[in-house]
């Protein structure tokens, strides 16, 4: 199996604020149990996806109480059928029952992220159309979306405003033109990958010209990605993008466009269904 992405350095922080605003004062409703009671529990999936939000589950139990045990029987990036056991936990009763909601949120969300994502890349087949996340993602969660994405198989765009340059229709027009844009970027941050969004094939040639990294085709229909495919000829990379849905990824991956990227696999989950279930308490 291909080695897992790399976990984001950022877990702690966010585990940290999804604590905080679930738990806030104190759980008033875990502090009815004794003190001292411990209990086994495992987490069951409901329905088949690929795993996702391990290290995040893992996290928000650490976080609450050293002493809890989570022994996982899958990992990242596993496709998991309905009704298997993902993980078994032992520790204090209140403590489980205080992460529950959290842990479950994490696993849940990256889990729709990475199983829609080799969903969308089954539809691309084997072209080499490959598969990007964008920046639509949920507030505060960035980095584990994209991750998330990497264990359903796709790639990573930019990961903010800060790792590539992206011109796009404003930027053109307060710069006053593409070209002008491009050798701006250039100048101000040599090195840095320079993409361009363009709506037309004037605009295409314009951005060849410039010697851009990639041209972004915005909302082009399939006979123009074509169009643009010919034309470009290798000169640079093309991305298909603007308001892509699953059903046109066909279509899409038979134009020989390099990337096409998909709002939705981050801002569209719809989350797995897992439960945590008590087996006994002490």
């Amino acid at each position: 199996m291909e080695r897992l992405p790399t976990i984001p350095k950022d877990i702690e922080t966010t585990v940290a604020i999804a604590l905080n605003e679930d738990i806030g004062s104190g759980d008033i409703t875990a502090a009815l149990l004794e003190e001292t009671a411990t209990a086994h529990a495992r987490v069951l999936i409901r329905e088949e996806a690929i795993l996702c939000g391990t290290a995040w589950f893992d996290a928000v139990f650490r976080a609450l109480d050293t002493t809890i045990s989570v022994r996982w029987q899958h990992r990242d990036s596993d496709v998991v059928a309905a009704g298997a056991t993902l993980c078994t936990l032992s520790g204090p009763s209140r403590a489980l029952l205080t992460g529950e909601r959290t842990a479950l949120n994490f696993l849940q969300t990256l889990s729709a992220t990475a199983t829609q994502t080799q969903h969308c890349i089954k539809l691309l087949g084997t072209s080499k159309t490959r598969l990007l996340d964008t920046r639509k993602t949920l507030p505060g969660l960035r980095k584990a979306q994209k991750y998330a994405v990497r264990c359903g198989g796709g790639y990573n765009h930019r990961m903010g405003l800060f790792d590539a340059v992206l011109i796009k229709e404003n930027h053109i027009r307060a710069a006053g033109s593409i070209t002008d844009a491009v050798m701006n970027a250039r100048k101000m941050s040599p090195g840095v990958s320079v993409e361009v969004e363009v709506e037309n094939m004037a605009e295409l040639d314009e951005a060849i010209a410039a010697n851009v990294d990639i041209a972004m085709l915005d909302n082009f229909s399939v006979e123009r990605m074509r169009r643009a495919v010919e034309r470009t000829a290798g000169r640079v990379a093309l991305e298909a993008s603007g308001g892509v849905k699953e059903s046109q990824l066909r279509a899409i991956a038979t134009t020989g466009v390099d990337y096409v990227s998909v709002g939705a696999l981050t801002k569209h989950v719809q989350a797995i269904d897992f439960s945590m279930l008590f087996e006994e308490l002490s």
